[in-house]
């Protein structure tokens, strides 16, 4: 997500997040560079497709088709006021809280069941290849920090949904504090998974 998600019950949802009705954008952001593109402009703010395509090692060209695609949603829109001129098109989200996904509501939808388990394919995937990069022997850099926390707590329903606000707001709180262009700073990923203790996989470890 990523493009600030949270999964109710990666979908991933944003308590603020602008709410999401179609299933159609279920499939627009399961592809990994839509969605890599999202998270970059939630983190940094307004960029350009040439930004973009330095940040992600892509083609410019193809920066630029993948934006198109997330305005097509309504995920990005021009930003007219960072332009230098009118030929300059530079790109922000519509929502700089992220999306606002309920799996369940949209899979009733007409065409739900399929875009959900497209878009639950992919998010799989990208979970995998993070926890894999978590724990991958190779370091990320003498000027980077990687950490890796796991907590058990014992909660109720409604105690489970406090305690997701309160780091929603947390980590709004540093996205608004840093976003930019600094040069000094580089996208970190915070990745998180609040549900209760998969018992299947505490029954396979004994």
């Amino acid at each position: 997500m990523r493009a600030q998600f949270r999964y109710a019950g990666r979908m991933p949802y944003h308590s603020q997040g602008q709410p999401v009705h179609d299933p159609k954008i279920l499939r627009a952001i399961a592809h990994p560079v839509r969605n890599r593109i999202l998270t970059e402009l939630t983190a940094s703010g307004s960029m350009r497709a040439a930004d973009l395509a330095r940040e992600l090692d892509i083609p410019a060209n193809q920066a630029s088709f993948h934006l198109r695609q997330l305005a097509k949603y309504g995920l990005v829109e021009e930003d007219p006021e960072a332009a230098r001129d009118k030929r300059d098109r530079v790109w922000r989200p519509t929502s700089e809280h992220g999306l606002s996904v309920k799996m369940d509501e949209l899979e009733r939808l007409p065409g739900g069941k399929a875009a959900g388990a497209v878009f639950r394919q992919h998010a799989s995937s990208w979970g995998h290849a993070v926890v894999d990069a978590a724990y991958a022997p190779e370091g990320p850099g003498p000027d980077t920090l990687r950490t890796v926390n796991e907590s058990a707590v014992r909660l109720t329903q409604e105690e489970a949904g406090q305690l997701a606000e309160e780091l929603d707001a947390v980590i709004a709180a540093w996205t608004k504090r840093t976003r930019g262009r600094d040069p000094e700073r580089r996208t970190y990923l915070w990745f998180s998974v609040l549900q209760p203790y998969p018992e299947s996989i505490a029954r396979e470890d004994g």
